[in-house]
């Protein structure tokens, strides 16, 4: 029997072999507060993650540091043997101290065995895509990262991953990560008040890159707009889903990765796919200011 669920938001392609549906899921809420140790109702997180599925989502983003280890863990649980079409984005470069705070991990030694780590937690034998994290959540690195963008090559070589990406990188970065290999999508702090990527989103689109938004509503700090309020309430939805349908309607590259731990949540988040802005709306949502929020997290 042929599945005719709807994919939210439809489909992109940016590689031979990877298909994402435009509305994805973020884990990373999945696990405790400050993305440390267990989820307050592991049974509730099962079920978010079978329920996104079963609404046809086929992307979810992931880490083996959000917990750690915890969330891949809880996605095998809940998915596994996993669906043909279902891709797991994941992303290394980064560890998690004892307090929960964020390290950087990007020695050869540390991507390699992240690499690993991901694989043996999330129950497969090839990665669909692997990013690599350089920056934090509100600032893009500067560093080169050629050599640390070659130790994942080199493991797409060995057949560990099958695509490769980029996290929290500015646009020079992201020419020096194509020099190494394929490119096929970008991960960077952008959203409906948060817009300093606006040329690299429009980059993305140029060269069939996925640009996946982290934190598209705000993050540790939810968006808050007065004009963004007064639109939904017009519109008849939350001004979560006004910015979800934002982004969506933003740029062709953009794949969307909202999290939550709720399957009510969860499915407010997929609403937002349907929901067509018009011209005039985007106008005044465009009107949002783009100040860059202080740093926090990683």
């Amino acid at each position: 029997m042929t599945d005719t669920t709807p994919l939210p938001g439809g489909t992109l392609t940016p590689a031979e072999g990877l298909t994402l549906t435009r509305m994805g899921y973020g884990a990373m809420q999945l696990a405790g507060p400050q993305v440390f140790g267990p989820p307050k109702d592991p049974d509730e997180a099962v079920a978010v993650l079978r329920e996104a599925v079963d609404r046809g989502i086929t992307h979810i983003d992931t880490s083996d540091f959000y917990g750690p280890t915890v969330v891949n863990e809880l996605i095998r649980k809940a998915l596994s043997p996993y669906p043909a079409d279902l891709r797991i984005v994941t992303k290394v470069g980064a560890r998690r101290g004892p307090d929960a705070g964020w390290l950087p991990a990007l020695d050869p030694e540390s991507l390699r065995a992240a690499v690993h780590d991901n694989l043996r937690n999330l129950g497969v034998d090839v990665l669909d895509v692997v990013n690599l994290r350089v920056g934090t959540d509100h600032t893009a690195g500067e560093q080169p990262l050629a050599e640390q963008f070659g130790v994942l090559a080199e493991l797409r070589k060995e057949g560990l991953i099958r695509h490769l990406g980029v996290s929290a990188v500015g646009d020079a970065q992201l020419t020096e990560a194509q020099a190494v290999a394929p490119v096929v999508t970008v991960q960077n702090l952008y959203n409906l008040a948060n817009r300093e990527d606006d040329a690299l989103v429009e980059r993305c689109a140029a060269e069939n890159i996925a640009f996946a938004p982290f934190f598209p509503l705000g993050g540790f700090t939810p968006l808050q707009s007065r004009t963004l309020t007064d639109v939904a309430a017009r519109l008849g939805a939350s001004p979560q889903q006004v910015a979800l349908a934002w982004l969506l309607q933003r740029s062709p590259s953009i794949v969307l990765i909202p999290g939550t731990s709720a399957r009510a949540h969860l499915r407010e988040n997929i609403a937002a796919a349907d929901l067509k802005l018009p011209p005039e709306i985007i106008a005044e949502l465009d009107t949002i200011g783009t100040a860059k929020p202080p740093a926090q997290g990683a």
